[in-house]
């Protein structure tokens, strides 16, 4: 790691205290201290930005200079390798283990895996077919071409697990916020809606458009509780949420870009 730091300042104060945050000894809950001769603190103020330098030569360069014909990405500790062929990647997964061995690291046993890109071009069948990187989940799908055919294709869409984690997310703000109005309710789930939306709307909407269908539902339940008028009925709270949609259109960031409750 102080090599990697080293080659991008030559301030000793700077090194110095780097070299201090992470030989600093961890305290434990029940009052011990533990070493620590390896790694960054956890949750680090500059743990992301020296992890993330150790890496670019760890990884990033050492593809540069011994696979330049293989295209990756990389985020934090999670990349992708493209590899022509099974063999080729199995290849080069024995000298990735080997690389990440030199720089007293390991692949992660469980995500580590050769993932054949199965499509109508690709159509052998292979042992694991799909991958999630970065909130998204890349497999055999069909997909419409620009001139309007459908055929299967290897494309992102939103995963399981970022779409649990905006249910998760709505749930808890509406079980926070029980006695705010509705317009309250907006201020708080917007910021969250319109970061999703613009980070999963980017690649195959509908099946993000499908995930977003459980906010309205939310909110049917939130009526459902908030008006006793409803008499907690669902169809009720469907309708007074698809008016109070039809006079406030842009109240919630989903409906704004279309996605409003059906009239009920």
């Amino acid at each position: 790691m102080m090599k990697a730091v080293r080659k991008h300042t030559d301030s000793k104060w700077v090194t110095l205290y780097i070299e201090r945050f992470l030989k600093a000894p961890i305290a434990m809950p029940d009052g011990t201290v533990q070493e620590r001769n390896a790694g960054t603190p956890q949750g680090g103020i500059i743990s992301p930005v020296l992890a993330n330098l150790f890496m670019h030569y760890a990884f990033d360069w050492w593809m540069k200079q011994k696979h330049p014909q293989n295209p990756w990405e990389r985020y934090a500790d999670d990349a992708v390798i493209h590899c022509r062929t099974e063999k080729e990647a199995k290849a080069l997964l024995v000298q990735l283990n080997k690389r990440m061995a030199e720089c007293r690291l390991e692949l992660h046993p469980d995500k580590t895996k050769i993932v054949y890109c199965r499509s109508d071009v690709n159509s052998d069948r292979y042992e694991h077919e799909s991958f999630d990187f970065l909130g998204y989940t890349f497999r055999r799908r069909i997909v419409k071409s620009k001139f309007g055919n459908y055929f299967n294709g290897f494309t992102p869409a939103v995963s399981k697990g970022a779409s649990q984690h905006l249910r998760d997310s709505i749930r808890k703000i509406r079980r926070n916020h029980k006695t705010a109005s509705l317009e309250e309710l907006a201020q708080r789930m917007n910021p969250v809606l319109r970061g999703w939306m613009n980070y999963f709307y980017k690649y195959s909407a509908g099946e993000a458009r499908n995930v977003l269908n459980y906010v309205n539902l939310t909110l049917i339940q939130w009526i459902r509780c908030k008006y006793k008028s409803t008499g907690r009925k669902h169809l009720k709270s469907h309708k007074l949420l698809s008016r109070i949609c039809m006079e406030q259109p842009n109240l919630f960031y989903h409906w704004q870009m279309g996605l409003r409750p059906s009239v009920g």
